[in-house]
């Protein structure tokens, strides 16, 4: 995937056990890379299911101090009503949005595909699932938040509402330091309002910090 212009390695690939019918497509949190995820997936993985971990490109971070680091699109600020950077997580999600197609030219349906996330890649998959006319089988957003919110319910049609019976696992620790759990509860809620309450399930998780403990590391596969 690339943003800004800026390339990035491979996606950190665990391949499935036996041929490939369905896949996880997982980002990776700011600053991080996908070499994490794609370790923990491989000890709790399914046969048949192929698990996809992409870089994000290394930009400059503007609440980091312009600081250059992996990130999908800038980061402003993390306060409630913070310009956003528009351009740039439109940009992440068209190259999400060409990854998936990659996987249907695999001969895995867009349908049999989970697109997930952790904190800024949770983000960046639930704009691309709304925004997507990929009829896709999930979303499993991690202490994240949506994206350019305002922007919905018009946006959706950009996708021709094709993922509007999506169905939606967040997960949020009531003790986030970095991306509130009232992000993650608003976001429900928006999401509830869009999708139907039976399509969003929000889990929420007492003492735990930004970080995925391993229940929530096991929800992402099953």
């Amino acid at each position: 995937m690339c943003g800004n212009n800026m390339s990035a390695p491979l996606p950190a690939i665990v391949p499935a056990a036996r041929k490939a019918t369905a896949a996880v497509i997982f980002l990776h949190g700011l600053g991080d890379t996908g070499h994490g995820w794609a370790e923990a997936f491989g000890g709790i993985r399914i046969p048949h299911v192929k698990y996809i971990c992409p870089h994000a490109p290394t930009m400059p971070v503007t609440l980091n101090m312009r600081m250059s680091m992996p990130s999908w699109f800038d980061i402003y600020s993390l306060s409630p009503n913070a310009e956003e950077d528009e351009s740039g997580i439109k940009r992440a999600s068209d190259n999400l949005k060409t990854m998936i197609d990659q996987e249907v030219k695999n001969g895995i349906p867009s349908h049999r595909i989970i697109l997930g996330g952790f904190s800024q890649g949770g983000a960046l998959s639930l704009y691309t699932a709304l925004t997507s006319q990929q009829k896709l089988a999930g979303v499993v957003a991690l202490s994240c938040w949506l994206p350019l919110r305002n922007a919905f319910p018009q946006a959706a049609t950009g996708g021709g509402d094709t993922n509007k019976d999506v169905t939606v696992l967040q997960c949020h620790g009531e003790a986030d330091p970095l991306v509130p759990f009232s992000f993650g509860s608003r976001t429900a809620e928006k999401l509830r309002s869009l999708l139907g309450p039976e399509k969003v399930l929000f889990k929420a998780y007492p003492g735990l910090p930004h970080s995925a403990c391993p229940e929530v590391r096991t929800k992402c596969i099953l």
